[in-house]
Protein backbone atom coordinates (compact mmCIF):
# COMPACT_ATOMS: atom_id res chain seq x y z
CA UNK A 1 0.00 0.00 0.00
CA UNK A 2 1.30 3.30 -0.88
CA UNK A 3 1.59 5.90 1.99
CA UNK A 4 0.67 9.42 2.01
CA UNK A 5 4.35 10.39 1.51
CA UNK A 6 5.27 8.53 -1.15
CA UNK A 7 1.64 9.93 -2.93
CA UNK A 8 2.98 13.74 -1.90
CA UNK A 9 6.70 12.81 -3.37
CA UNK A 10 5.45 11.78 -6.46
CA UNK A 11 2.86 14.14 -6.77
CA UNK A 12 5.56 16.70 -6.37
CA UNK A 13 7.59 15.08 -8.73
CA UNK A 14 4.92 15.34 -11.60
CA UNK A 15 4.35 18.87 -11.01
CA UNK A 16 8.19 19.46 -11.36
CA UNK A 17 7.97 17.50 -14.85
CA UNK A 18 5.13 19.21 -15.97
CA UNK A 19 6.62 22.49 -15.17
CA UNK A 20 9.73 21.70 -17.30
CA UNK A 21 7.54 20.33 -20.10
CA UNK A 22 5.57 23.79 -20.12
CA UNK A 23 8.75 25.86 -19.84
CA UNK A 24 10.08 23.66 -23.09
CA UNK A 25 7.49 24.38 -25.02
CA UNK A 26 7.00 27.94 -24.34
CA UNK A 27 10.58 28.34 -25.19
CA UNK A 28 10.32 27.17 -28.60
CA UNK A 29 6.77 28.41 -29.20
CA UNK A 30 8.92 31.65 -28.39
CA UNK A 31 11.73 30.94 -31.08
CA UNK A 32 9.41 30.34 -33.73
CA UNK A 33 7.19 33.21 -33.10
CA UNK A 34 10.16 35.82 -32.82
CA UNK A 35 11.27 34.03 -36.29
CA UNK A 36 8.03 33.79 -38.15
CA UNK A 37 5.77 36.23 -36.52
CA UNK A 38 2.92 35.46 -33.81
CA UNK A 39 0.35 35.29 -35.94
CA UNK A 40 1.39 33.52 -38.64
CA UNK A 41 3.27 30.52 -35.78
CA UNK A 42 0.60 27.48 -36.16
CA UNK A 43 0.49 25.34 -33.13
CA UNK A 44 0.45 22.33 -35.33
CA UNK A 45 3.85 24.02 -36.40
CA UNK A 46 4.72 24.26 -32.42
CA UNK A 47 3.71 21.05 -31.60
CA UNK A 48 6.07 19.26 -34.52
CA UNK A 49 9.00 21.56 -33.13
CA UNK A 50 8.80 19.81 -29.73
CA UNK A 51 7.54 16.49 -30.85
CA UNK A 52 3.96 16.02 -29.62
CA UNK A 53 0.87 17.01 -31.92
CA UNK A 54 -0.64 20.36 -31.87
CA UNK A 55 -3.93 19.36 -29.68
CA UNK A 56 -1.52 17.78 -26.90
CA UNK A 57 0.01 21.18 -25.98
CA UNK A 58 -3.70 22.36 -24.35
CA UNK A 59 -2.97 19.51 -21.90
CA UNK A 60 -0.10 21.92 -20.64
CA UNK A 61 -1.67 25.54 -22.08
CA UNK A 62 -5.27 26.96 -22.54
CA UNK A 63 -4.54 28.90 -25.62
CA UNK A 64 -2.04 29.39 -28.28
CA UNK A 65 -1.90 33.13 -26.11
CA UNK A 66 -0.92 31.30 -22.72
CA UNK A 67 2.59 30.16 -24.56
CA UNK A 68 3.54 33.76 -24.47
CA UNK A 69 2.00 35.16 -21.66
CA UNK A 70 2.22 32.01 -19.32
CA UNK A 71 5.25 32.79 -17.61
CA UNK A 72 4.27 36.43 -17.07
CA UNK A 73 1.62 34.69 -14.81
CA UNK A 74 4.38 33.15 -12.77
CA UNK A 75 6.52 36.35 -13.00
CA UNK A 76 3.66 37.99 -10.92
CA UNK A 77 4.46 35.94 -8.23
CA UNK A 78 7.46 36.47 -7.96
CA UNK A 79 6.72 40.18 -8.33
CA UNK A 80 4.18 39.88 -5.41
CA UNK A 81 6.43 37.71 -2.99
CA UNK A 82 9.31 40.75 -3.58
CA UNK A 83 6.27 43.04 -2.54
CA UNK A 84 6.09 40.90 0.71
CA UNK A 85 9.80 41.14 1.41
CA UNK A 86 9.83 44.94 1.31
CA UNK A 87 9.91 46.83 4.99
CA UNK A 88 6.69 47.24 6.54
CA UNK A 89 6.87 51.32 7.05
CA UNK A 90 8.03 51.47 3.61
CA UNK A 91 5.40 54.10 1.29
CA UNK A 92 3.08 52.00 -0.93
CA UNK A 93 4.13 53.26 -3.88
CA UNK A 94 7.45 52.88 -3.23
CA UNK A 95 7.26 49.37 -2.14
CA UNK A 96 5.51 48.52 -5.74
CA UNK A 97 8.03 50.31 -7.59
CA UNK A 98 10.82 48.23 -5.72
CA UNK A 99 8.93 45.12 -6.06
CA UNK A 100 8.50 45.36 -9.70
CA UNK A 101 12.23 46.10 -10.27
CA UNK A 102 11.68 42.05 -10.19
CA UNK A 103 9.55 42.16 -13.98
CA UNK A 104 12.35 44.74 -15.17
CA UNK A 105 15.00 43.03 -14.53
CA UNK A 106 13.84 39.46 -15.92
CA UNK A 107 13.42 41.47 -19.03
CA UNK A 108 16.67 43.66 -19.40
CA UNK A 109 18.49 40.74 -18.63
CA UNK A 110 16.78 38.28 -21.09
CA UNK A 111 18.93 38.78 -24.07
CA UNK A 112 15.40 37.93 -25.98
CA UNK A 113 13.29 40.52 -23.39
CA UNK A 114 13.47 43.56 -25.88
CA UNK A 115 11.91 41.32 -28.94
CA UNK A 116 9.05 39.69 -27.24
CA UNK A 117 8.02 42.79 -25.90
CA UNK A 118 8.13 44.37 -29.40
CA UNK A 119 6.38 41.37 -30.17
CA UNK A 120 4.01 42.08 -27.38
CA UNK A 121 2.91 45.80 -28.20
CA UNK A 122 2.63 45.15 -31.75
CA UNK A 123 0.06 42.55 -31.65
CA UNK A 124 -3.58 42.81 -31.01
CA UNK A 125 -4.33 39.34 -29.50
CA UNK A 126 -1.45 39.49 -27.26
CA UNK A 127 -2.24 43.08 -25.98
CA UNK A 128 -6.29 41.83 -24.97
CA UNK A 129 -4.14 38.67 -23.10
CA UNK A 130 -1.85 40.75 -21.07
CA UNK A 131 -5.00 42.82 -19.58
CA UNK A 132 -5.92 39.32 -18.15
CA UNK A 133 -2.73 38.82 -16.93
CA UNK A 134 -2.66 42.48 -15.65
CA UNK A 135 -6.15 41.47 -13.57
CA UNK A 136 -4.17 38.14 -12.62
CA UNK A 137 -1.37 40.27 -11.02
CA UNK A 138 -3.71 42.33 -9.60
CA UNK A 139 -4.96 40.20 -7.72
CA UNK A 140 -1.67 38.94 -6.26
CA UNK A 141 -0.54 42.39 -5.71
CA UNK A 142 -3.65 44.14 -3.84
CA UNK A 143 -3.80 42.14 -0.54
CA UNK A 144 -0.22 43.56 0.30
CA UNK A 145 -0.61 47.20 -0.86
CA UNK A 146 -4.10 46.89 1.45
CA UNK A 147 -2.69 45.96 4.41
CA UNK A 148 0.04 48.79 4.09
CA UNK A 149 -2.65 51.73 3.98
CA UNK A 150 -4.32 53.58 6.70
CA UNK A 151 -8.42 53.97 7.18
CA UNK A 152 -11.19 51.76 6.91
CA UNK A 153 -11.62 48.37 5.28
CA UNK A 154 -13.46 49.50 2.24
CA UNK A 155 -11.78 52.85 1.08
CA UNK A 156 -8.37 50.60 1.84
CA UNK A 157 -9.36 48.54 -0.94
CA UNK A 158 -10.44 50.97 -3.56
CA UNK A 159 -7.26 52.69 -2.91
CA UNK A 160 -5.08 49.60 -3.32
CA UNK A 161 -6.52 48.85 -6.39
CA UNK A 162 -6.53 52.20 -7.94
CA UNK A 163 -2.57 51.83 -7.02
CA UNK A 164 -1.63 48.44 -8.27
CA UNK A 165 -3.34 49.20 -11.50
CA UNK A 166 -1.21 52.84 -12.01
CA UNK A 167 2.01 51.47 -10.92
CA UNK A 168 1.53 48.04 -13.73
CA UNK A 169 0.08 50.96 -16.27
CA UNK A 170 3.58 52.79 -15.49
CA UNK A 171 5.33 49.41 -16.35
CA UNK A 172 3.66 48.68 -19.27
CA UNK A 173 4.30 52.31 -20.68
CA UNK A 174 7.54 52.23 -19.57
CA UNK A 175 7.90 48.80 -21.53
CA UNK A 176 6.42 49.89 -24.83
CA UNK A 177 8.50 53.30 -25.17
CA UNK A 178 11.38 50.66 -24.58
CA UNK A 179 10.12 49.06 -27.86
CA UNK A 180 9.93 52.08 -29.34
CA UNK A 181 13.08 53.62 -28.89
CA UNK A 182 14.69 50.04 -29.53
CA UNK A 183 16.15 49.72 -26.24
CA UNK A 184 18.34 52.63 -26.27
CA UNK A 185 17.01 53.79 -23.01
CA UNK A 186 17.19 51.79 -20.21
CA UNK A 187 14.11 50.09 -19.45
CA UNK A 188 14.69 50.53 -15.32
CA UNK A 189 15.18 54.71 -16.52
CA UNK A 190 11.72 54.64 -18.00
CA UNK A 191 10.07 52.95 -15.51
CA UNK A 192 11.03 55.29 -13.05
CA UNK A 193 10.29 58.25 -15.41
CA UNK A 194 6.65 56.91 -15.60
CA UNK A 195 6.34 56.12 -11.88
CA UNK A 196 7.83 59.63 -10.88
CA UNK A 197 5.09 61.20 -13.35
CA UNK A 198 2.35 59.60 -11.53
CA UNK A 199 3.54 60.86 -8.24
CA UNK A 200 3.45 64.80 -9.17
Amino acid sequence: MVDAATKLEGSGMRDVARRAVRAEIAATAMELFLAEGYEETTVKQIGAAVGMAGRTLFRYFDTKEDLVIGGLIELGADVAAALARRPADEDPWNALRHALQVCVESMEGDELGLRRATMLANTPSLRTAMLDKQLRWQQMLVPHIENRLPGPEQLRALQSRALVSAALTCLDVGATVWTEVEGSQPLTHLVDAAFAAVRT
